[in-house]
């Protein structure tokens, strides 16, 4: 087997804002996996706050490269425990490999990986697009450019209320509202009101991550759903959120791939929460791999590859909300 890293820059559409800053350019890791003449690909765009680079992902995947290669496995869970101990401190490189090695065991046995986990793809969830933050205008333009049936919008500002008015408006889609821990208590109970006439959907990650007990002493007072995010990264998190949200957004780069992943969705299933998948901004490699679980999900965000001028791969595309899954086995994704 041989491993080979990629780093690439994905171009941002347009200058994509949230709470926690705006960017123009994201630096995506891509690991390609060759085995026996097969070749497989996963992929993690890592988060700059998390103090990990594309570049210290390809320097760790170098320090195990033998390990990992010289490795036999018949499950990528089997190979996802093995390293566990030596790179799990890096859930992005982690993941990247998590994929690939799904991607490689779908293949050998001639298969998409959503067959080879024995879903059925016959009723999937469609996707939302997400609407950065920008001025009212320019939500609004962006909003008419792709016509979804839904729409995520990134709130956290002092004039929110203004913003949704404005962009319902617009469009009878369905919205959800991403608030990115930017409102408190108080304020998440007052807007769920108002968002709920709004035709809002459901609220996510409202307030700061680590605010368990806060959440705990609203969640059965807001008029919409709330759904976490930066308080559920790893597996560990969903027991936190019991009780707290009605639902949690499970990312594959976070969490350190499907792996986890799967383990993270049944634990929540076991206690009648809602499921969700994001993703970040990242190529048709990481969108292709969220595709094959969507079985599993009542709600999916995987938009990652439209926010993106400059997509080196191609795989499952995502039009007006729906995946058209592509024609190749494994995630069906590939480099060009």
């Amino acid at each position: 087997m041989e491993l080979k890293a990629h780093i690439v820059y994905l171009k941002s559409r347009y200058p994509f804002r949230i709470t926690h800053g705006v960017r123009t350019e994201t630096a995506s890791f891509i690991l390609e996996m060759e085995d026996q003449g097969i070749k497989a690909y996963g992929e993690a765009t890592p988060v700059p706050y998390y103090g990990i680079t594309p570049e210290s992902m390809a320097e760790l995947l170098e320090k195990y490269k033998e390990e990992i290669t010289s490795y036999q496995w018949q499950h990528p869970e089997e190979l996802w425990a093995y390293m566990d101990d030596k790179i799990g401190h890096n859930r992005f490189l982690q993941c990247a490999l998590d994929i690939a090695a799904y991607d490689m065991w779908a293949k050998r046995s001639g298969l998409k990986l959503y067959e080879k986990l024995g879903l059925n793809i016959d009723s999937v969830p469609y996707s939302n697009y997400t609407i950065g933050l920008d001025e009212i205008p320019e939500m609004v333009r962006k909003m008419k450019e792709f016509d979804f049936p839904v729409y995520k919008i990134k709130l956290g500002t002092d004039h929110d209320l203004e913003i949704l008015r404005a962009l319902r408006a617009e469009t009878n889609a369905v919205f959800r509202v991403d608030a990115n821990t930017a409102w408190t208590a108080e304020q998440t109970v007052e807007y769920a009101e108002e968002m709920k006439a709004l035709g809002v959907e459901f609220i996510e990650q409202p307030l700061k991550s680590k605010e368990y007990e806060e959440m705990e002493s609203i969640v059965n007072k807001t008029a919409l759903p709330i759904i976490a995010d930066e308080s559920c990264i790893e597996e560990a998190d969903v027991q936190r959120c019991i009780g707290r949200f009605h639902g949690v957004n499970v990312k594959l780069a976070k969490c350190g791939g499907i792996t986890p992943a799967l383990r993270m969705i049944k634990e929540a299933r076991k206690h009648n929460m809602k499921v969700m998948m994001g993703c970040m901004t990242e190529s048709s490699i990481g969108i292709s791999a969220i595709a094959q679980l969507l079985p599993l999900l009542d709600y999916v965000d995987m938009d990652g590859a439209l926010l993106i001028s400059n997509d080196p791969a191609k795989g499952a595309e995502v039009v007006k909300g729906k995946v058209i899954y592509p024609e190749g086995n494994g995630i069906g994704a590939f480099l060009i």
